[in-house]
C-alpha cells in the first residue's frame, strides 16, 4: 500500500479510502491510485483486511438458480455495483424458496465469511425477517410484506400502464396471459391489469395461465387465436409475448393490424421481434444497485428496517400495438 501511495503521489490513508470505496476521494485522485495499483499489480490481502476490520468485503447473493432475464439482470446490477466499491460477490442457489432452503443457502454464504446477503426471490417466503435479525439482509423482489428491507419494481403499475395503453387505443378490453402461480410478479401484474380494466369499466376476460416461457405463451396464443373477439393481449413477459406472436402468425392473425400485443421486461431481443414489441421496461440493474447500497448501509451499522424501495416502470411503445381493427 505504501508503494502504491508513493507512485500515485498520495498518502497511504487515501489508498485505503479508495480500496474501501469511500466517496470523499476526488475522481482524478481515485484514477491515479487505481492506475498505480494496476502498474504495481497490487492486490489487497483480504485475509489480513478481514482480521483488522472484521469484514470480508464480500457479499452473498441467494437466487433460485433460474435463467430468466429479470433475476440475471438484477444479479448483474449487484455485481457491477459491488465492483465499484471494491466488494466481491458470491452466489448460492436453491431449488425452491422455502425457509429451510433459503436458510441453508444463507448459511453456506455465512460460512464463507460474507458481510451480508441479498436474496433474489420472486416467491412467497415465510419469515425472512428471522434471517434478517441474524445478519444484514435485503430482499429484491415483489414481496409486499416481507418484514425486511425490500427493493422491487412496481409490477402492478407496469401492468396498469400496459393495459391503459391498449384501452386508450380504443380496444374494448385486454386479454392477459399471466405468469405462473406462486410468483409475486405474476400476481401483482394480474392485479394491475384488473385494476385498469375496472377503472375503465371494461369487461374482464378469463385469465390464461402461462409460465414465463415462449412455449407457454404459444400454447395460450393458440387458444386466443380461435377467439374472434380478441384484439389486445398483455403478456406476462416478453418471452410469453414471443410465443403469442407466433401462434397468431400461424393462424393468420396479423399484429398489430388484427391484434395488439404488449410484453413485460423489455429484454434486449424485444426490439427485434416481428413486429418490434411494445413492452414495460424495468430497470433491473438499478434494482441490483439499490439493493447493494441498502445492504452496505446495514453492514455499516444502519438499523435494520422494513423499508421498501419501489422503482416505477416505463412503457416502451413499439410497433406491436395499434388501433383495433374496424
Amino acid at each position: 500500500m505504501i508503494d502504491v501511495a508513493a507512485l500515485a503521489g498520495v498518502s497511504h490513508q487515501t489508498v485505503s479510502r479508495v480500496l474501501n470505496g469511500h466517496h470523499g476521494v476526488r475522481p482524478e485522485t481515485r484514477a491515479r491510485v487505481l492506475a498505480a495499483m494496476e502498474a504495481l499489480a497490487y492486490r489487497p490481502n483480504l485475509a489480513a483486511r478481514t482480521l483488522v476490520t472484521g469484514r470480508s468485503r464480500v457479499i452473498g447473493v441467494v437466487t433460485l438458480g433460474c435463467q430468466l432475464f429479470g433475476p440475471m439482470s438484477i444479479l448483474s446490477g449487484v455485481e457491477r455495483a459491488a465492483r465499484t466499491v471494491n466488494y466481491s460477490v458470491r452466489v448460492a442457489t436453491c431449488r425452491g424458496a422455502s425457509r429451510s432452503e433459503l436458510r441453508a443457502a444463507v448459511e453456506r454464504l455465512v460460512s464463507q465469511g460474507v458481510d451480508g446477503v441479498i436474496v433474489l426471490t420472486p416467491l412467497h417466503v415465510d419469515d425472512l425477517a428471522g434471517l434478517a435479525m441474524e445478519l444484514p439482509l435485503v430482499v429484491v423482489g415483489a414481496l409486499p410484506k416481507a418484514g425486511v428491507p425490500v427493493v422491487a419494481g412496481d409490477q402492478a403499475d407496469g401492468a396498469r400502464l400496459a393495459t391503459e395503453h391498449l384501452l386508450g387505443l380504443g380496444h374494448r378490453t385486454v386479454w392477459h396471459v399471466a405468469g405462473p402461480d406462486g410468483w409475486f410478479e405474476s400476481a401483482l401484474r394480474i392485479e394491475g391489469w384488473r385494476a385498469a380494466l375496472a377503472a375503465a369499466c371494461a369487461p374482464e376476460p378469463h385469465l390464461l395461465a402461462g409460465d414465463w416461457s415462449a412455449c407457454g405463451g404459444y400454447q395460450a396464443g393458440l387458444r386466443l387465436a380461435h377467439e374472434p373477439g380478441v384484439t389486445a393481449v398483455l403478456a406476462a413477459n416478453d418471452q410469453t409475448a414471443l410465443g403469442v406472436l407466433r401462434a397468431f402468425a400461424e393462424h393468420g392473425r396479423r399484429v398489430p393490424h388484427d391484434v395488439s400485443i404488449v410484453g413485460f421486461d423489455d429484454t434486449p431481443e424485444s426490439a427485434y421481434f416481428n413486429p418490434p414489441l411494445t413492452t414495460v421496461r424495468q430497470d433491473y440493474e438499478e434494482l441490483g444497485r439499490r439493493a447493494l447500497v441498502r445492504l452496505r448501509e446495514s453492514i455499516g451499522g444502519g438499523s435494520p428496517t422494513a423499508e421498501r424501495i419501489v422503482l416505477t416502470p416505463t412503457l416502451v411503445v413499439r410497433s406491436s400495438t395499434a388501433l383495433p381493427p374496424p
